[in-house]
């Protein structure tokens, strides 16, 4: 399991995120710049132990309406070699040293671990505690997950969009919406063959669940 370090970074996290949020394609907030505030998240643990991860929510309220968005990261203790368009910036970490953080999107850890949990091979974690399952963190699999192998990464104003060589897609919503509150965990949408749900708060205070990845099947012979 992870050890979670309760020290000194930086810059901060929502400071990086303050700088690089504007350059995504999905963010709404003002062209003044964000103002992003921790709303949730969860964790995932690197069965080798060498790379954090770390799916986090924050809600920037500087544009018209409040917006909240799903922002994945991954934190290497040296540079991901091929990964330079997806690294949101380095940090100093008082334990650890440099960290050199990237979108989790583009490196193939975080990935492969996201397709874990979405198979019940991995349980997410909780954000700030050590060895401490995230049991608002649900996930399910109607079908076959793909192995990890080559992923495409397209992104748009709500989503990016990891896709297979056999078309395979896994959707990561980086713009979140509440799901209407239900009695039982969130479902996958239709059609869909897997999914991740989790929770996050308001800027008014109350907790709301929604759908943070869709995997749909890809081509059939």
């Amino acid at each position: 399991m992870a050890v979670i370090h309760h020290t000194v970074v930086k810059p901060t996290k929502l400071e990086l995120l303050t700088s690089w949020l504007p350059s995504r394609p999905w963010y709404r907030g003002s062209a003044d710049g964000p103002a992003p505030a921790k709303a949730g998240g969860f964790r995932l643990d690197d069965p080798e132990g060498e790379v954090g991860i770390e799916f986090i929510v924050v809600t920037d309220a500087s544009g018209p309406d409040p917006t909240t968005y799903l922002v994945p990261l991954t934190y290497r203790g040296a540079a991901l070699e091929g990964a330079e368009h997806a690294l949101v910036g380095t940090m100093e970490h008082g334990v650890l040293g440099q960290r050199w953080i990237y979108d989790a999107c583009y490196d193939p850890v975080a990935v492969a671990q996201l397709l874990a949990l979405i198979a019940g091979r991995a349980q997410a974690q909780d954000q700030d505690s050590s060895d401490t399952p995230d049991r608002e963190v649900t996930a399910s699999l109607a079908g076959a997950c793909p192995a990890h192998t080559e992923f495409t990464a397209t992104e748009d104003q709500d989503s990016t969009m990891l896709t297979t060589p056999q078309g395979v897609t896994l959707r990561l919503h980086r713009v979140l919406r509440p799901e209407p509150a239900a009695d039982g965990p969130l479902l996958a949408p239709r059609g869909a063959t897997g999914h991740v749900a989790g929770a996050w708060k308001t800027p008014e205070g109350s907790r709301v669940r929604g759908l943070f990845a869709v995997l749909r099947p890809g081509k059939r012979d």
